[in-house]
């Protein structure tokens, strides 16, 4: 029985004034989603995802309007509805899970009250009744507690408890369609495996329909039905999602997919790339949208934009590969290009096996966070953010450091730059003790040990110069200063793929992708032999993490340096990773080489880890271990093994005894107490 169409998107066009006159955000989206089905919208960050979704929902900002095209939902066009009749509409029939729950939820109301606020809009129900809906939806999406928890503000929850407030809140009407916007972005990948699991539950219990915006495409391939590809606002290819994967009709499509790194990806190879980044809304370049950055494009594509060909099994593509007239035009560009040497692989020989010499020692490492209550600052307990940690890293050599938010990963990062102090412990860098560098000698320390940090934006003065941010760590070391230092930063940015007339732009003048290059321009100024990545590819697109993983290869390969990687990508940890320690709450619970940890994974923890992982392959059905509740409070931790509250195999001892970190072979080694 064919399922009736719950929306029709029809030539969808949204506008924004700017200063320059009205700009097009996105053209001629059209797309239509059935009962129950799931639809994801994806591409890369400025591509129209996300204004997609918000111009279906008429939430844009007062400068964006939508300028022609229909939006059919029960044969009504929402477009052309008022603010007051789709006030109506928004969260009882159509509801939105955003992107952020922190700053999307009122900090001043409880969550409780959050939920009741839109039971009292859309339903009539009498304070009991929705008192009793309340803690059915806080139990319906898995927060336990719920007559507590209620009373609970948003800061008290962990972000995975957020974001199920906010599918709460959305859920609470029961819509016939819900629109997540990268519901799981910034979520650990245990958390996202319970959030998507969770949607995937209340989607066949209640028959909802899905738009899911996302990037993330290991998402894509296990959520989604049919996926609807965009490019600088428009549709470039809709397909459903076995076909997409397994054939993509579009140069764009089939270049997310190369970009991204698999547990199955060959470590010794580069990342396909995406070259150039999406163009400005001023920017648009005639012809085919794509084309500046397209290995197939030809002269055509330069000069008409191609329109949506329909092609077999209800799928379209946006490119004039699919004019059968053109046909041996791309035919005989295809034969004589070779497309892989456009990306040679990165040399990455600073690393063997054979010739392993100790850069960084790190032994029993802690840091306790003291509480303190009262007036007079009394200390009452400790938070053991960082509680026993050890392991070394090699000259050349990268160590992944992976686990859930609140683990200590960043902590850990920080102590070993002395950006904090150590409670207990010792970093020898070098054979020598850090903790005895102070002043002078702790200065010039620094110069050898930089770090990446996960935000480019934040974390890049946006009043300097690039120039003058790159050559900042020049003149504090006294390295350069005057017009030599400014060179030194135009090769900085030339090392790093850059321009070197760029030092005299700003920091808003540049992608996201280019802003972590200037980064790590930046984190290379004083030559440092260790870099520590703060989850510095997290926050990027597949494509620019793809360029950005290149580079630290290339650099690794070309410099010498050892890296810190932390991360909770696993994927991206496997490939860039010569061995990986997993923590979990303050403590390292098993580590190996990358190859060893994915095929042989020992520890209860690791092994939830990566069966959490999302693999962009509609066909693989991964076998998930999810793990119940949230990492525990580390002012108060789990006696005994800490992991043992959420492990399904804890035993009696687990409960009393902290297990002994035991080698299970040469370079693993494991902490529980279910390996003999």
């Amino acid at each position: 029985m064919e399922k009736s169409t719950i929306l029709s998107v029809d030539g969808l066009k949204t506008v924004f004034q700017t200063r320059h006159g009205y700009v097009d955000a996105i053209n001629d989206i059209t797309f239509t989603i059935s009962q129950g089905e799931t639809v994801a919208i994806v591409g890369e960050s400025g591509s129209g995802k996300s204004v997609t979704a918000l111009s279906i929902m008429k939430l844009l900002e007062s400068s964006g309007q939508i300028a022609s095209g229909q939006v059919l939902f029960n044969d009504m066009n929402l477009a052309e509805l008022s603010d007051r009749k789709i006030r109506d509409i928004r969260g009882k029939q159509i509801a939105m899970i955003f992107q952020d729950p922190m700053s999307c939820l009122d900090p001043l109301y409880t969550i409780g009250d959050q939920i009741m606020e839109i039971l009292k809009i859309h339903e009539d129900l009498t304070p009991a009744e929705a008192d009793n809906r309340v803690l059915e939806l806080l139990k319906l999406v898995g927060i336990p507690d719920g007559e507590t928890r209620r009373n609970s503000y948003p800061h008290e929850l962990s972000g995975g408890q957020r974001q199920r407030v906010m599918i709460a809140i959305a859920l609470a009407c029961r819509p016939n369609l819900l629109i997540a916007d990268e519901p799981t972005t910034a979520l650990d990948v245990t958390v996202q495996a319970q959030i998507l699991g969770l949607l995937k539950q209340l989607q066949a219990d209640f028959g909802t329909s899905i738009i899911l915006v996302t990037h993330d495409l290991g998402v894509v391939a296990e959520m989604a039905d049919r996926v609807i590809v965009v490019y600088s606002g428009t549709v470039v290819e809709q397909s459903g999602v076995h076909e997409l994967f397994s054939k993509p009709e579009h140069p764009y499509t089939e270049a997310l997919i190369r970009s991204i790194p698999r547990a199955d990806t060959d470590r010794t190879a580069p990342l396909h790339i995406i070259r150039g980044s999406v163009p400005g809304l001023h920017e648009m370049p005639s012809g085919c949208r794509f084309h500046p950055r397209c290995d197939y494009a030809t002269e055509i594509c330069t000069q008409q934009e191609p329109p949506l060909f329909h092609l077999e099994s209800d799928r379209s593509s946006r490119c004039w590969m699919k004019d059968g007239s053109l046909a041996k035009e791309f035919q005989h560009r295809l034969n004589t290009d070779n497309l892989d040497s456009r990306h040679p692989a990165p040399p990455n020989d600073a690393y063997t096996a054979s010739k392993k010499e100790i850069l960084l020692e790190v032994h029993n490492m802690q840091k306790h966070f003291p509480i303190l209550k009262g007036i007079l600052s009394r200390k009452v307990g400790a938070v053991k953010a960082v509680d026993g940690v050890s392991f070394e890293i090699f000259k050349g050599e990268t160590l992944g450091l992976v686990g859930e938010s609140g683990c200590g990963k960043s902590t850990t990062g920080r102590l070993i730059l002395r950006l904090l102090d150590i409670t207990d412990g010792e970093v020898k860098y070098g054979g020598i003790n850090l903790a005895e560098f102070k002043g002078r000698q702790l200065k010039e320390q620094r110069k050898k040990m930089q770090i990446v940090f996960q935000d480019p934006y934040s974390s890049l003065n946006p009043r300097m110069t690039i120039g003058d941010i790159i050559s900042e760590p020049l003149e504090i070391h006294r390295i350069a200063s005057g017009s030599e230092k400014i060179r030194r930063a135009g090769e900085l940015l030339e090392m790093v793929g850059l321009s070197s007339k760029d030092v005299y732009k700003f920091p808003h003048q540049f992608s996201g992708g280019q802003r972590q290059r200037i980064g790590i321009a930046r984190a290379l100024a004083t030559e440092p032999e260790l870099l520590v990545c703060d989850e510095a590819v997290s926050a990027l697109d597949v494509s620019v993490q793809a360029q950005i993983l290149n580079l630290l290869k290339k650099l690794q390969g070309e410099l010498a340096l050892s890296y810190l990687f932390i991360s909770h990508d696993l994927n991206v940890v496997k490939y860039i990773a010569d061995r990986i320690c997993v923590m979990y709450l303050g403590k390292i619970v098993e580590t190996a080489d990358s190859e060893t940890l994915f095929t042989n994974p020992t520890h209860p923890y690791t092994r939830a880890l990566l069966s959490s992982v999302p693999v962009p392959d509609p066909t693989i059905k991964k076998e998930r271990i999810i793990l119940e509740g949230d990492v525990p409070n580390p002012a108060k931790p789990p006696s005994g093994c800490a992991f043992h509250t959420r492990c399904e195999h804890a035993k009696e001892i687990c409960k009393s005894k902290i297990p002994e970190f035991k080698q299970m072979s040469l370079g693993h080694k494991v902490a529980c107490h279910l390996i003999n």
